[in-house]
């Protein structure tokens, strides 16, 4: 093209002189563009992304108890009929099945096909499958499991391409000073998920119990599950494809990131023409510069090689090790607190509601403590990180996380008590804010960055893969361990378990131990993508990229 690139800032123009001598212009512009609208349609594309697959995730729990009732009735039986512990376990874990093969395989796609032409399949795969589980077939409970479980695993399959191709589409557009953020505030589009999912649940059953009413199980057990309950988890499940309908077409206007079409397809003319768009100004192609790139055998190492673990085999331990610990305790709190909140008699006992008005109640816990911690601590981490740092807000997320969890655990039985029940709550609940305001967003994040670009997308699809083999160590883990070492209190059809204040303690000790594995993450605050992967370097480096600087203690340390 030929032209001076000139970006705008402040409403003065500022010639391109401040890039690095042997900098792509096109990948500097992104680094130093300010913070413009495409930034905030990105956030919102991707995002909406996530408020799907959060809502998708985690509205299953929001009707498992329903779903116990309607199809596992038994006649004569003192408490409502509940799921056997293979098909809990099934429902609950199979859509982690889904993501966690989702992610490894979008992941890879993505770098191989490119993150625009991956990106639109994985939202189709979500809305076609939110649609087809609400629509389970068969009146028996076993033609009604089994397609859920089906449509549930390909749907998970949907939602883990989402989570490698989100993450990384964010990074490769976002600028170097706000970086954090944005990546951080796509991932906290999953808060207002969660409770989309709860306000959704509330509103239908409300909606049902007014229309249809019930007496309580204790009062008429047959009557208390009135045939149009069948219709409330099916619509509170089917209503999850509406957020990926509505940004299904922007995703497919997107342009491919500069940088995997400059340094993975190798065509900087089309990546200068595609962000001569974004960014309202012109950009200069350096064809050159990306053969001279791409002809360097030591920018074309692979995800088996020695330089590759070298360079980054730690970076890839501490991110797939950190994540795995952490969605251990994050997936089995969030998939079970119905659970806990019975247990310490925060819901009433099955047996003194009907059906609907058990998902009301269940939605109305779930939502209370998604807004008041879980979409708070996403948003703390928005603001903070990018002043904080990754390291700082992931080492502090894992301390308070096992702080308060030992402190809901130690003294388990005083929090039973009726009077110390609301403690109880307030402490879980900071829990979740510091899980949110923490690894939950970093682990996120810090994948994204870290890895040179043609192995980013598969190295965040094997980090959150790893984490999702945490989730269904908590989903189906937690369920067995969870229950009393009374065999005569655990429920039906579950072998006795180690109890809720043991399950809390084993808690406790994996949130341990993901802030021993933080050590091994490197932060990535106030540095480009390049610079980070050892990418489009000057000759004077020797190709050996730029050394990580050693994690930041925030403002209170270098």
């Amino acid at each position: 093209m030929g032209r001076k690139i000139v970006e705008l800032v402040g409403g003065h123009s500022t010639p391109a002189s401040i890039m690095a001598k042997d900098d792509l212009g096109v990948l500097n512009a992104l680094d130093v563009a300010k913070t413009q609208w495409y930034h905030f349609t990105a956030i919102i594309i991707a995002g909406m992304g996530f408020f799907t697959d959060a809502y998708d995730l985690f509205c299953i729990s929001l009707v498992t108890k329903l779903l116990g009732r309607i199809y596992y009735h038994v006649d004569g039986a003192a408490k409502p009929g509940t799921l056997p512990p293979n098909v809990s376990a099934a429902i609950n874990g199979v859509a982690f099945c889904g993501t966690l093969a989702g992610q490894l395989f979008f992941g890879w796609l993505g770098d191989k096909l490119g993150r625009k032409r991956v990106y639109g399949i994985t939202l189709l795969l979500m809305f076609i499958c939110s649609i087809a589980s609400g629509l389970s077939f068969g009146h028996s409970a076993k033609g009604v499991v089994a397609t859920l479980c089906f449509f549930r695993f390909w749907l998970g399959f949907g939602i883990g391409g989402d989570y490698p191709l989100s993450a990384t589409i964010m990074s490769e557009y976002a600028n170097k000073k706000t970086r954090g953020a944005f990546i951080a505030a796509v991932f906290a589009m999953q808060g207002f998920g969660i409770l989309g999912g709860g306000i959704v649940a509330l509103i239908v059953s409300s909606a049902f119990e007014h229309k249809y009413k019930a007496p309580a199980y204790q009062v008429n057990p047959l009557g208390s599950t009135v045939p149009q309950a069948d219709y409330v988890w099916r619509i509170i499940l089917m209503l999850g494809s509406l957020p990926a309908a509505l940004t299904y077409y922007w995703r497919m206007k997107m342009p491919e990131t500069a940088r995997y079409t400059a340094l993975v397809a190798r065509n900087a003319g089309q990546a200068a023409a595609d962000m001569s768009k974004v960014l309202h100004m012109d950009i200069e192609s350096e064809q050159e510069k990306v053969e001279k790139f791409s002809q360097d055998p030591r920018n074309n190492y692979g995800l088996f090689s020695r330089e590759f673990a070298r360079r980054h085999g730690l970076h890839l331990v501490g991110t797939t090790t950190t994540w795995f610990f952490l969605d251990i305790a994050f997936y089995s709190q969030n998939l079970f607190q119905k659970d806990i909140f019975t247990a310490i008699g925060w819901i009433p006992p099955a047996q003194t509601m009907n059906a609907i008005h058990e998902v009301y109640k269940i939605a109305r816990a779930q939502t209370l403590i998604a807004l008041c911690s879980t979409v708070p601590g996403y948003w703390f981490t928005v603001v903070t990180i990018d002043y904080l740092g990754r390291f700082f807000i992931q080492m502090m997320g894992f301390t308070m996380m096992t702080i308060f969890m030992f402190a809901v655990a130690i003294p388990y039985n005083h929090w039973t008590l009726p009077p110390n029940r609301i403690g109880f709550v307030v402490l879980y609940s900071f829990t979740f804010f510091f899980a949110n305001f923490g690894p939950n967003a970093t682990t996120f994040i810090v994948p994204a960055e870290i890895f040179p670009a043609r192995l980013r997308s598969t190295c965040h699809g094997i980090s959150a893969a790893s984490g999702k083999a945490g989730a269904i160590v908590g989903a189906f883990g937690f369920l067995y361990a969870a229950q009393s070492k009374d065999r005569t209190k655990t429920d039906a059809g579950y072998p006795p378990g180690i109890g809720v204040k043991n399950a809390l303690l084993m808690l406790g000790a994996i949130n341990l131990a993901g802030m021993l594995f933080t050590l091994l993450v490197p932060e990535p605050k106030g540095k480009s993508l390049e610079e980070l992967g050892g990418e489009n370097i000057g000759e004077d480096e020797k190709g050996e990229g730029m050394e990580m600087q050693l994690p930041s203690l925030g403002p209170f340390g270098g």
